[in-house]
């Protein structure tokens, strides 16, 4: 009996949560929300809470995809032209770049979506 309730109570908790989250929007797109550990980033133009994989996905293809794609390596910098993107891929993740005033940089950093995105995945290393 006492485990059948404490199975409840999860499921009660957990739809809940999940609930709160979808009722709540955002105050501006890529707007970042964790809950249960998850973090969520407002799209502004679906109006939902996504995964910032999902947001920067999105954000690429709204400007006709990912201009470099997915890489380990930066293209060669005459190739390069103001405001390509690039997925760059390090050992503890990815990180949306923007190239931007002549340089790469993180796409956050020229978006200011929410500081939460300068630490994501391997944002927070692509410059070591």
């Amino acid at each position: 009996m006492a485990i059948a309730a404490l199975v409840l109570l999860t499921m009660l908790i957990s739809s809940t949560a999940q609930a709160a989250e979808t009722q709540v929007k955002g105050e501006h797109d890529g707007q970042v929300l964790v809950t249960n550990g998850q973090s969520k980033a407002w799209e502004a133009s679906s109006q939902q809470w996504i995964s910032l994989d999902s947001f920067w996905q999105n954000w690429a293809d709204s400007r006709g995809g990912i201009t470099w794609g997915r890489g380990k390596e930066y293209p060669a910098y005459e190739q390069v032209k103001e405001q390509d993107t690039l997925l760059i891929e390090l050992d503890n993740g990815t990180c949306m770049m923007e190239f931007w005033h002549s340089r790469w940089r993180r796409a956050n950093d020229v978006r200011r979506w929410d500081d939460a995105f300068n630490t994501y995945s391997a944002c927070n290393k692509v410059f070591d």
